[in-house]
């Protein structure tokens, strides 16, 4: 159902205000859930996780829904395809990863009296149930790292509820310590990568390494520097170098290394690099 035009406008000036801090950010529709904003994902039909909340194996120009659609592009966010989003628009997002932020998600009274007890002070905003926790600084999004707590950073968005009050403080390593409990027993999976054979026999058609390192080092900039959509900023600067050298033998897996961590750097998992760069190869026929 189409919002009247005041909210409409509500969410549209937050989502400006927002971006134009440097904040990335999405319209949610009914359910906390992002809006597919290509017919290929209407209605999760690109194969996302329940409710879209993931990307799935999107096939459009670009990760067109949840964080990875997260834009700080006010021309992205007046554009036709988003102003159809915003007319049925039930709240804003944000992709806090995207910024700079840590969000602890606090879904009940015993889990905001942890916090309490726990945590240092920040900035305090209420929700529904509860109360988001914000801090300065990144790390892996995790769910249910305790009864009633969420952790919201890279590659998770987080409703925007207002300022909300306090001072922000820096990510504290209580906090950081919940996702490596978390993750203390699980087993490394392997992600094998695939190099493209050489044309050229093995040989640098670019004739001096120098023109290689340059490249990488150029590319690996580009996906530090994202401020939003990094998955499409990895998936188009992995295109962007294999455009170049893919076909010439000269990548190896040194270079391809430094690329995935960098990504990894800006929130990309090894299994998202994998698929970003297996995409890349596809898409040029390697």
């Amino acid at each position: 159902m189409t919002q009247p035009t005041d909210i409409r406008g509500e969410h549209l000036r937050a989502a400006l205000s927002l971006a134009a801090s440097g904040v990335p950010v999405l319209p949610l529709r009914a359910g906390k859930v992002p809006f597919g904003n290509c017919r290929r994902c209407a209605d999760n039909a690109c194969g996302g996780r329940p409710n879209m909340k993931s990307p799935g194996p999107c096939t459009c120009p670009a990760p067109c829904h949840s964080w990875a659609a997260a834009t700080t592009n006010p021309h992205t966010i007046n554009s036709p395809t988003w102003a159809r989003a915003w007319s049925d628009a039930a709240a804003v997002a944000y992709h806090p990863g995207g910024a700079g932020l840590t969000v602890v998600d606090l879904d009940n009274p015993d889990a905001i009296a942890w916090a309490s007890r726990t945590l240092p002070s920040t900035q305090t905003v209420a929700t529904t149930r509860g109360e988001h926790w914000i801090y300065r600084g990144t790390m892996r999004s995790v769910n249910a790292v305790r009864d009633g707590v969420d952790i919201k950073s890279t590659m998770a968005y987080a409703r925007w509820l207002g300022p909300g009050t306090g001072t922000m403080t820096a990510l504290p390593d209580t906090v950081r310590a919940l996702a490596v409990k978390e993750t203390s027993t699980a087993r490394p999976v392997s992600h094998a990568v695939a190099v493209p054979a050489g044309a050229g026999g093995g040989e640098c058609q670019h004739r001096t390494p120098a023109y290689l390192d340059r490249g990488i080092a150029m590319a690996e900039q580009r996906i530090t520097e994202a401020r939003s959509a990094v998955h499409t900023t990895v998936y188009r600067t992995f295109l962007a170098v294999l455009s170049v050298h893919g076909r010439c033998g000269c990548l190896t897996e040194a270079h391809i290394a430094r690329l995935f961590t960098a990504a990894q750097a800006k929130g990309e998992s090894p299994r998202h690099c994998t698929d970003a760069w297996n995409n890349a190869l596809t898409r040029l026929g390697l």
